[in-house]
């Protein structure tokens, strides 16, 4: 047992080091990045890299498929939309109004969902998401298929002024790296390891004293705050709230996102997140084609890289990414 210590010691200091570079690397690339590419473009994919990590933290360290995920990632998006323009909070507080409001959307369908397991609880919250969905048709503050359009992006702290895209760029650049950092805290924490013991072998938790419905409870809601800030700074930048963040295949793009990039790994979400961002981008020109062509690439992916590009490339490097 004196030598395995040290050894354990030993692997857990080189994974550190290499998620530390690896951030590192990632921070430097996003800081170069808009003197080369479109800064529209990396806000984009910098919101649904934090939408498609908060969702990890849910599928990838606790084993929950959600398919309704849209749920808090479209509700957040009309919530900071309709803060900003009709009640006319600053961008900050817009965003962390949708963030509380995704957070007590998650509580109340985690409550409902966390007590099935499998299909069951996927189904479950799919079938939530599906009911706000139709709300969101319906409801008049939402503008139903016109959705909640020129939203002011206001001044940052009442200063800096985020109509500048440098500005509005820089903005998002930040809450994604907070936010990924505390993401990153959590998985590392006591309470992340109780969430992979969960994952492993829930029965096992319980025998040991865990209270796992609690757990996963706490977690869900946190995976659904987070995708709140990535709903709520969304719809800062495009200025736009719509039933399209709102509906199901938002959902499935998410899972796809992570499922890509490396399930269960920390930078694996937002390697997928920037791939089919740029394929949407990118091959817009194809037309409906874009659906088969990302179809093929998944299917390949899939087939080469069982455990995402990450997991992957982590593997070969023998390193934890």
């Amino acid at each position: 047992m004196q030598q395995i210590a040290p050894m354990e010691a030993s692997v857990r200091t080189e994974r550190s080091r290499s998620e530390i570079v690896a951030f590192m690397l990632m921070a430097v690339a996003l800081i170069v990045a808009p003197a080369v590419i479109y800064p529209l473009f990396l806000m984009k994919a910098l919101c649904f890299a934090l939408f498609a990590c908060a969702f990890n933290l849910l599928i990838g360290y606790v084993g929950l498929l959600s398919f309704g995920h849209a749920l808090f990632f479209g509700w957040a998006s009309y919530i900071s939309a309709h803060a900003a323009k009709v009640w006319g909070f600053p961008p900050e507080l817009a965003v962390l109004t949708a963030t509380a409001g995704a957070a007590a959307l998650g509580f109340v369908a985690g409550a409902i969902a966390i007590r099935r397991q499998g299909i069951y609880f996927a189904m479950v919250t799919l079938a939530l998401a599906q009911m706000m969905y139709f709300f969101a048709v319906q409801a008049p503050f939402t503008g139903g298929e016109d959705g909640i359009q020129s939203v002011p992006r206001g001044k940052l702290f009442g200063f800096l002024n985020l109509a500048d895209q440098m500005t509005m760029y820089t903005f998002v650049a930040i809450v994604f790296l907070l936010c990924f950092l505390l993401i990153y805290r959590i998985i590392h924490s006591p309470f992340g390891e109780v969430l992979k013991a969960i994952r492993e072998n829930e029965p096992r938790a319980i025998s040991l004293g865990y209270k796992t419905d609690r757990y996963k409870l706490a977690a869900f809601v946190l995976s659904a705050a987070l995708t709140g800030v990535a709903g709520g700074t969304k719809a800062l930048v495009f200025q736009l709230a719509s039933l399209t963040d709102v509906n199901w295949p938002m959902s499935g793009e998410v899972v796809l996102m992570t499922l890509l990039g490396g399930l269960g790994t920390v930078f694996g979400p937002v390697v997928g997140a920037f791939i089919i961002i740029a394929m949407q981008n990118y091959l817009a020109a194809f037309g409906q084609w874009v659906l088969v062509i990302q179809g093929v690439i998944f299917v390949t992916c899939v087939m080469l890289f069982r455990r995402g590009i990450v997991g992957e490339i982590a593997s070969l490097l023998r390193i934890k990414l």
